[in-house]
């Protein structure tokens, strides 16, 4: 998860390629833009989420997923 949490890019090609070859073959929308304009919200929503906060040790990025509960710190 931390692999994920450090790499939220992954998370946003993953949803691009899986949902446009879903939208192309189900539904057949042939078009590249229509089929971007509708997967990018739901890369948004599906990619973690990164705040810097302050903590003794120094700064430290936490990384908060939808479906997870706790936060991910990483160093």
């Amino acid at each position: 998860m931390k692999f994920l949490a450090k790499n939220s890019f992954i998370i946003t090609l993953v949803v691009v390629f899986i949902g446009s070859a879903i939208l192309d073959k189900v539904f057949n929308i042939d078009n590249f833009l229509i089929r971007l304009i509708i997967l990018m919200p739901f890369a948004m929503l599906l990619s973690p989420k990164k705040k810097k906060i302050q903590t003794e040790e120094g700064e430290k990025i936490q990384v908060k997923w939808l479906f997870k509960k706790e936060p991910i710190i990483l160093d």
